[in-house]
């Protein structure tokens, strides 16, 4: 353009969304250490092709595994924008002290509300391409095969899962932002969130206004009631979100010393408070544990359609609510790493008991209390409760053994780490699948197999300890080279 003459504002948002896109792409960069990610959509291609194929051969209806991958992505765009928003420290203490583009409204010529839409957009496109594209296209095999899905849907697929997406993203804006206007705004999203829960229950077809309703009825009625569900979070975030809001400064006391006397370990000491102190505080585990609780309750709804039988409630969740062990152990290792530190007289040895320590006075509390909230919600006997808490604990210990063998302090690195990520998978496939079939085609489970059930939960938490202590002396290695 002329010299002297100020970019139009259409010129101004396509160089920040294109930053934004740079800057997408530096964090996992910074992150993973490179493009290893780059392999991430072809494996996520496998994983869905297998999975339509084998629940296609196991007689379930392609229409519930249409309906799992709306529920994944509805999932995804919530945990998507908890990520972005809530845990802006984290990202600081991963990145050293940075200012994103969507945070920067003081500086750079647009107003918070135009940032925000096109930091929306930014992460609609990057993910829609990374993430849903493959989960749809891994339909097509499935559907060459004769599986029930038609390959002239897949287009409407992708639509819908993207759209369900950014449903997801939605919601969490307009609740964070809700929640952070005081008592008014935290009463009116429960509100809300009583609303829609008692609303489902009485049968409204709640699903028929959301992208899945689209994709199940596609037409001009359905898409613009999934439009004005959308339009209507969007509105309600724009309204009261801004990521310029910082907590009132505070002071606090030495509690250190106080944590320390009651946990009795420094780095778990350290680790509890960074925790409490950090955006969301212990919230943030609680998020992640009420998202797995909802999916669970899902899953269980999902599989009495299908089969006709009930499943057991609480083997089912206990098996899935104990995959808290993995979002736990995630949020207690978001704001250091072993070089953090390298300025004390302790080893590497030391710094995992303590995030051992954290995890066992954290973990199984978090998910055994939304355990107790499930069981209670939808009753199961109480010889199924006992066992499915047993399980819980042990999947979780399993998980918290498996995560810090593969990728010590640094979780989230290997999710986009293709090898990691499928050795993860397969191992967590391993002991789960078994037990979800159990208590979804064999309820009420029988005497005998919650026998085996409960001795299996405690395997796998006694093979979680075992890989806490292997990687010991892994890790250490790695840490000194």
């Amino acid at each position: 353009m002329p010299d002297g003459e100020s970019p139009s504002r259409w010129e101004r948002d396509k160089t920040v969304f294109r930053e934004m896109l740079r800057e997408e792409w530096r964090l996992h960069s910074e992150l993973l250490g490179g493009g290893r990610f780059g392999a991430f959509p072809l494996l996520i291609v496998a994983l869905v092709a297998g999975a339509v194929w084998l629940l296609d051969f196991s007689g379930t209806d392609p229409g519930a595994v249409v309906a799992g991958m709306h529920a994944l992505a509805f999932v995804f765009g919530l945990h998507t924008g908890s990520i972005g928003f809530v845990g802006r420290d984290a990202v600081a203490n991963v990145l050293g002290d940075v200012t994103l583009i969507v945070f920067s409204a003081r500086t750079l010529p647009l107003s918070q509300s135009r940032l925000l839409g096109i930091f929306v957009v930014k992460d609609v496109l990057y993910y829609a391409v990374l993430f849903l594209l493959p989960m749809a296209v891994g339909v097509a095999p499935a559907a060459l095969a004769g599986a029930g899905v038609g390959l002239a849907t897949i287009p409407l697929l992708w639509a819908t899962l993207v759209t369900t997406f950014v449903l997801g993203i939605g919601l969490t804006i307009a609740g964070v932002g809700l929640s952070a206007n005081g008592l008014p705004g935290r009463a009116l999203l429960l509100g809300l969130v009583g609303g829609a829960v008692a609303a489902w229950y009485t049968g409204v077809p709640v699903v028929g206004y959301t992208p899945y309703g689209l994709y199940l009825d596609p037409g001009p009625e359905s898409a613009g009631a999934s439009a004005a569900l959308i339009l209507a979070a969007y509105a309600v975030g724009a309204a009261t979100f801004d990521p310029q809001t910082q907590s009132a400064d505070r002071s606090v006391g030495p509690a250190f010393r106080r944590w320390l006397a009651r946990v009795g370990d420094p780095v778990a000491a350290k680790t509890l408070l960074d925790v409490r102190r950090s955006s969301g505080g212990v919230g943030k585990l609680l998020f992640s544990a009420a998202v797995l609780l909802g999916v669970t309750a899902g899953l269980v709804d999902l599989a009495a359609d299908i089969t006709g039988v009930a499943p057991s409630v609480g083997v089912s969740f206990g098996a899935v609510l104990g995959l808290t062990g993995f979002t736990t152990y995630n949020w207690l290792t978001t704001n250091d790493d072993v070089e953090s530190y390298l300025a004390h007289p302790i080893d590497t040895a030391a710094v995992f008991h303590g995030k051992l320590r954290a995890f066992l006075l954290l973990g199984p509390a978090v998910g055994l209390a939304f355990y107790a909230v499930g069981v209670a919600w939808r009753g199961t006997p109480i010889a199924e409760a006992v066992v499915g808490a047993v399980v819980l604990v042990g999947v979780a210990c399993y998980v918290f053994g498996l995560t810090i063998y593969l990728a010590g302090l640094s979780p989230n690195e290997f999710l986009f780490d293709t090898g990691l990520y499928a050795a993860f998978g397969a191992a967590i496939a391993l002991p789960l699948v078994p037990i979800l079939v159990v208590a979804f085609a064999f309820a009420p489970v029988s005497s005998t197999l919650l026998a085996a059930l409960g001795t299996g939960g405690a395997v796998l938490g006694a093979v979680g300890f075992g890989l806490y202590r292997r990687s010991l002396g892994k890790w250490g290695a790695y840490h000194r080279a």
